[in-house]
């Protein structure tokens, strides 16, 4: 994610802090501070950094489950609004995805657990609208938010894992596309109640209503769009029509590639037509500015990026872009060449007509079944 940076790693999961987190935290102590000087905001800050530890900790539950199936978490980025890990994909099998989706309340049932069981604290609704105010004690608060925090992930919404919930329980009896589908439309008209109660004086609820809104629907979008790509392989879905650079092109040489195609993403290949990075038209117009016309187009392309090979499903391609946040994947042949191109423009051109085709299919199916039988013959 843009704008964050890495503060450590933990079990090969990078936690990196959202810069928006940290003027949080300033915004934190800055209100405290001016209430009750510097013990204050030192009180306020330790909370606050305690009970996103939670969240911290909540978001490793997801993780861990994850890795039991196989599925790598790259980061744990902490924004404002809690923490988002980031899963290479979703289980395909509802009984794994309700997993990882309970593991991370899982978590703060824990710590609610041993704080109220071992330390004898106690949930306390007060403690939630009074967690600045120094007679609650800050046991009852960690034991409260925790609570809080499961009650509220739990609401059948996405992008909160009850949501997440809820569709696995329905893809049991039901596709997965179309348990997305019921799942977000639950989650939409939960938002639109919080969006309605907020417009009593709650702006958090204003917000909240708006990014579950949002989370729902694009949750929706990606499940279509897997549900559509069907059984489609990476070659049929590539970009074929490419012009490459050479890894000793600069510059200059992309310019002009650039002016005389409608491409938006370069290969740059060595002599054997293996793929060495990609060079964006956003990139080249930065590095122009930044270093001239006759730097190597290899010093300042997008390298490391992941390969998929022609023959694979489509399906692969598509969580490939979803997750690395890559300008393209560079397709392969079986000799290790580059073949092609997967793009965002693409992949989005496919779905579009691949949508048209099904509505098409099912208008014509619907139509049939709408004609009169054919009369007897006599």
């Amino acid at each position: 994610m843009s704008w964050s940076f890495k503060i450590l790693r933990v079990a090969g999961i990078d936690v990196r802090i959202h810069v928006t987190f940290l003027l949080f935290l300033l915004w934190i102590g800055w209100s405290h501070y001016t209430f009750g000087g510097v013990e204050q905001a030192y009180s306020g800050v330790g909370l606050m950094l305690a009970l996103f530890g939670c969240v911290l900790l909540h978001e490793f539950g997801h993780a861990f489950a994850a890795r039991r199936y196989g599925i790598h978490t790259p980061d744990i980025t902490m924004l404002p609004i809690g923490g988002l890990a980031r899963l290479e994909r979703m289980p395909e099998k509802p009984g794994q995805e309700l997993v990882v989706a309970l593991a991370g309340p899982a978590v703060n049932v824990v710590i609610a657990g041993v704080a109220i069981l071992i330390f004898d604290c106690r949930f306390d609704l007060r403690a939630l609208t009074a967690l600045d105010q120094p007679e609650v004690s800050f046991g009852d608060k960690i034991a409260s938010v925790n609570v809080m925090l499961v009650l509220f992930n739990l609401l059948p919404a996405f992008p909160m894992d009850g949501g997440r919930v809820l569709r696995a329980l329905l893809a049991m009896a039901t596709s997965h596309a179309t348990a997305t589908q019921i799942a977000a439309r639950v989650g939409q008209a939960l938002a639109l109640v919080f969006g309605f109660l907020g417009l009593f004086g709650n702006p958090m609820l204003l917000f909240i209503a708006l990014f579950v809104f949002l989370g729902a629907s694009q949750e929706n979008t990606m499940a279509q769009m897997k549900d559509l790509s069907g059984n489609l392989r990476v070659s049929d879905a590539m970009v074929t029509q490419l012009v490459t650079l050479d890894e000793r092109a600069t510059l200059d040489d992309a310019v002009e590639a650039l002016l005389r195609t409608a491409q938006h993403e370069f290969p740059v290949v060595d002599t054997s037509g293996r793929v060495l990075g990609i060079l964006t038209r956003d990139g080249m117009i930065a590095a122009l500015k930044r270093h001239g016309a006759h730097t190597p187009v290899a010093a300042v392309m997008h390298r490391n990026l992941p390969v998929i090979d022609e023959h694979a499903p489509f399906k692969l391609a598509f969580e490939m872009m979803h997750t690395c946040g890559c300008p393209a994947i560079p397709v392969l042949d079986r000799w290790g060449r580059l073949a092609g191109l997967i793009t965002p423009e693409n992949i989005g051109e496919l779905m579009m007509l691949r949508g048209l085709k099904r509505s098409d299919e099912l208008a014509v199916w619907r139509a049939r079944r709408a004609m009169p039988p054919p009369l007897p013959r006599v």
